[in-house]
């Protein structure tokens, strides 16, 4: 394609550079999951909800993400994949919005359990169409190059949040209450996500879905059992599901208690920190750190190759374990150790979060419904991180800090075990067009 036929295409809302659109298209798929699983968390320990009923409750609502593929087929209904980007991180911005109102009613706590169900539906939906695009833009080449930043900016939700979020939210406790400070913190996070719906409506490349012949109920359900049939004859697709279940357990149950242990009381085996020094350190060296080892790993991945990576990637993935493993035991009090110790635990889950991403598309997903069975492997990644979640507060209190961490780190061995009897990188890597230099992409036979 010559340069005048490229800028043709440009001003049409054509193919834009991904690193205009692939950063902020994956913050707006991390942000809604991480204040649903992380966020709420904190905002209902500061309001005094135990830990067992924070884990249980907000991992009930993450099976939104595991079912999600369920749903999936219907999407395809939809004119383009861009058009359902946008809709529903609109539709994900004004529930999050809404918690600010569940805070003021007298049942608060079963009214936010239900917005934050609510959230959860739009943003486990979106995240189908948003990783079909994903996929159906990019050739295999860029997927691994640009993995790296689809893990630092999905997980800078996370980072955003509880960095300089939770850092405002303790200051706002202190100043107006703690119901109307996280008010102002969910009215600010539903804000962000209007406002990326708003950019994506520019800058995200238009793919279109493929044609749905049958658009009845009756026929889009044929799809669905002929997609999932399809899924589980893969060879050897229930060793991919044991290894994406797995490949989580150590890391759900971290990212449940760590934020917790951070601000239980030193008297009660935590390490008690305030809502602002936990906002201060995730905020600052913490989100530095995992930037650098999400982009790392994608480049390392795409360096080495995903079959040869992916050992050192489980071994990173699994380095907050050891974090707070050590945190629990050492107990430091030093605000400059801590997040020295944290920054470790960020930079490793970003580098190997990475592995987990590649192996879903360029090994599970492959095959005629791509789209729609790389849905359902996020569907398994969700089921793993979910059941080890609605755990973990419950072997926390039945353990206490110290022999949790200690579980955890035992809970990392049997995926560094089956990585060594199956396969784990794609079969072959030659690439698709590199379609940055091409015209638009045409959607993968995905559902239909």
């Amino acid at each position: 394609m010559n340069d005048k036929t490229s800028s043709n295409n440009r001003s049409k809302g054509g193919v834009r550079s991904p690193i205009s659109w692939v950063p902020t298209l994956y913050f707006a798929q991390g942000l809604p999951f991480y204040a649903v699983a992380l966020v709420a968390g904190l905002m209902f320990k500061s309001l005094g909800v135990p830990n067992d009923q924070i884990a249980r409750w907000t991992g009930l609502i993450g099976f939104a993400w595991v079912f999600k593929p369920l749903w999936s087929p219907f999407l395809e209904l939809a004119p383009s994949k861009k058009t359902m980007v946008v809709l529903f991180q609109f539709l994900g911005g004004l529930s999050l919005g809404l918690i600010a109102l569940a805070l003021q009613t007298p049942l608060w706590f079963a009214a936010c359990v239900a917005v934050l169900a609510v959230a959860a539906l739009a943003s486990s939906t979106h995240d189908i169409v948003c990783d079909g695009l994903y996929i159906a833009s990019l050739s295999n080449k860029q997927q691994a190059a640009y993995a790296g930043w689809q893990g630092a900016f999905f997980n800078a939700g996370k980072f955003i949040s509880l960095g300089g979020l939770v850092i405002l939210a303790g200051y706002l406790e202190d100043h107006i209450g703690k119901k109307q400070a996280w008010s102002v913190i969910f009215l600010i996070i539903g804000a962000i996500m209007l406002s990326l719906a708003a950019y994506h409506i520019w800058s995200l490349p238009q793919v279109r879905n493929s044609a749905v012949k049958d658009k009845s109920v009756a026929g889009i359900s044929r799809t669905l059992w002929e997609v999932l049939v399809d899924f589980l004859k893969k060879p050897g697709i229930w060793g991919m599901i044991a290894f994406i279940i797995l490949f989580r357990a150590g890391e759900a149950q971290v990212q449940t208690i760590g934020p917790l242990f951070l601000r239980e009381a030193r008297e009660l085996g935590g390490l008690g920190l305030s809502t602002v020094e936990v906002g201060a350190v995730y905020g600052t060296a913490g989100t530095v750190a995992f930037l650098l080892g999400s982009i790392g790993g994608g480049y390392f991945t795409s360096w080495l190759g995903l079959k040869r990576a992916m050992f050192f990637l489980i071994l990173a993935m699994n380095l907050p374990n050891l974090v707070f493993y050590y945190l629990s035991h050492s107990m430091p009090s030093d605000l400059a150790l801590i997040t020295a110790a944290l920054s470790v635990e960020m930079f490793g889950y970003g580098f190997g979060f990475v592995g987990l991403i590649l192996f879903m598309m360029q090994v599970v997903s492959v095959g005629k419904y791509q789209t729609a069975h790389y849905a359902f492997a996020t569907g398994v990644m969700q089921l793993g991180f979910v059941l080890f979640k609605m755990v973990s507060g419950d072997i926390q209190m039945a353990l206490g800090y110290k022999n949790f961490f200690l579980w955890v780190l035992v809970s990392a061995v049997p995926v560094l075990i089956l990585s060594r009897f199956m396969r784990v990188g794609p079969k072959e890597d030659a690439d698709k067009p590199d379609l940055s230099k091409a015209d638009p992409p045409q959607a993968p036979a995905s559902a239909s």
